[in-house]
């Protein structure tokens, strides 16, 4: 049923369509309202899903340490404490378990990060089709879950082989994608129009927390206990969210146990207008024919090309060129991921209040803060060649980087929803399996060029990745719309 037909049927709708907004102002509540507190809970899994996903990342340095002893044929070998590198580490000498080191290239460690994208080239695609159809309910709770107990078989298949491990990753890459592309559905049902960007930015901000969290600790936990035990206890973590879940979610208002009648009123006549009822056909040729869509699709493929890059490789950025330890190049990323939480939640409200007060248009906002979280970041990229002798330059460009990107998910990202809400989760998984191979190539690739040229590779991947990056920011702004499309409404729907 779509969220008008919902909506009428519970009386709420006026000959007109208009609505008492006065009632609807005094319903809203703020930060304290139920679908505020269904962003915490989409937060929480998000952060699970982050520190699972970024994990290998902080652990790889420690798990190919060139100071291993020499070990047998196998490429593992069974290291004591290392010697230590300054006092703090000398202090904890004591407490180090013995922990398997690999002799991984820098392709091989490409190959491995970037494995987590390999098995979501096409996942997303059914996974989103599904969530539109039966909600997210169940899709966010299991891959939630499943991507929790693999990721306690990393460290064992890491010892049986790197091909092992790839494995492993690619599995848990398409349960991770059941989280992160099922979840963008719920807002079609839940998020009214003037708060839709500040509730996904919420929701997605626990992307950045967990990152934040697993760089800030991750070095401390291979230092102190071993890198295996990163990936068991936010394994654990994870697990312990999936329980939480399933009785606390719902995929409609109407359903929902706790949610206030008023509150409940001014989400369903805020939505009143809005076509969101699932549909089991797509219009392919349609689709194939949009240019606001590929222009989103296009975008999404450009932009996380730097993402993953970022994400895999700043913990090898900081101890190769910054010459930090694993325990200092993990506080230092956090630190970065600090200011791109922040703007995250600020760009969520920012895009909110320019709508409501009717300050831009809905499209000038997606383009605007596109724009910004391109070419400021581009622009960082380029520069970091030549700061990269000082700590403090490179910090306040990463920095700048990483917090204006953030823009984008008030922009392109979630411009899917302005212009085919009835199609979220299938253009969302679309969206997903463009990003997926981008961040499949981006990391491969990343790591042969620096294996290649050791002297110039960050230099050439930089400059590399802000060109592509520009060039799916052009094409968005030349056709990105903000308009629902003919083919995602009901009366003018034509299918393959």
């Amino acid at each position: 049923m779509s969220t008008r037909a919902e909506a009428e049927a519970m009386g709420h709708i006026s000959s007109d369509g208009n609505f008492n907004m006065a009632q609807a102002q005094t319903s809203r509540k703020g930060f304290c309202s139920v679908r505020h507190g269904l962003a915490l809970i989409v937060h929480l899994c998000n952060f699970s899903i982050f520190t699972q996903q970024m994990n290998l990342s902080i652990a790889i340095p420690a798990m190919v340490n060139n100071t291993a002893l020499a070990g047998p044929s196998n490429t593992s070998t069974e290291r004591p404490p290392t010697a230590p590198q300054d006092s703090w580490s000398e202090t904890l000498k004591e407490f180090k378990p013995m922990a398997p080191t690999y002799d991984w290239s820098p392709d091989m460690q490409g190959i491995i990060l970037s494995s987590l994208n390999y098995g979501s080239f096409l996942a997303p695609i059914p996974i989103g089709y599904m969530s539109g159809i039966y909600g997210a309910k169940y899709l966010v709770g299991i891959g939630l879950f499943l991507s929790s107990v693999l990721t306690f078989f990393i460290p064992l298949a890491a010892d049986a082989g790197a091909a092992f491990l790839v494995v492993i990753r690619i599995v848990q890459g398409i349960t991770q994608g059941m989280v992160l592309t099922s979840q963008y559905t719920i807002w079609v049902k839940w998020a009214p129009p003037l708060e839709k960007s500040q509730l996904i930015n919420i929701a997605i901000s626990g992307q950045l927390l967990g990152s934040f969290i697993i760089f800030l600790i991750g070095g401390f936990l291979c230092q102190t206990i071993g890198w295996p035990y990163i990936f068991y206890i936010f394994g654990g973590i994870g697990c312990a969210c999936s329980f939480l879940w399933f009785p606390l979610f719902y995929d409609n208002p109407i359903n929902h146990p706790f949610i206030s009648t008023g509150e409940k009123e001014y989400i369903m006549r805020s939505l009143a207008q809005q076509d969101s009822s699932p549909a089991w056909s797509l219009p392919i040729k349609a689709m194939v024919r949009s240019l606001p869509l590929w222009a989103i699709l296009i975008f999404h493929f450009t932009e996380f090309w730097s993402f993953y890059i970022f994400m895999d490789y700043t913990p090898t950025y900081f101890s190769t060129i910054l010459q930090a330890n694993v325990r200092d190049s993990g506080i230092l990323t956090s630190l970065l991921l600090v200011a791109a939480f922040i703007c995250t939640i600020f760009g969520g409200l920012l895009a909110d209040f320019l709508l409501s007060r009717k300050l831009l248009r809905l499209m000038s906002i997606r383009k605007l803060f596109t724009a910004i979280g391109v070419l400021v970041p581009s622009a960082a990229l380029v520069s970091l060649h030549w700061t990269r002798s000082s700590l403090s330059a490179t910090m306040a460009l990463l920095a700048l980087s990483f917090s204006t990107t953030t823009f984008c998910q008030v922009g392109a990202f979630v411009n899917f929803l302005d212009i085919a809400p009835r199609y979220t989760g299938f253009l969302k998984g679309l969206s997903q399996v463009f990003a997926h191979t981008s961040g499949a190539i981006s990391s491969t690739l990343a790591g042969f060029i620096m294996n290649q040229d050791s002297e110039f590779g960050w230099r050439n991947v930089f400059l590399i990745s802000a060109s592509v990056n520009v060039s799916g920011l052009v094409f968005y702004l030349i056709f990105g719309q903000a308009e629902v499309q003919d083919w995602a409404t009901e009366q003018t729907l034509t299918y393959f």
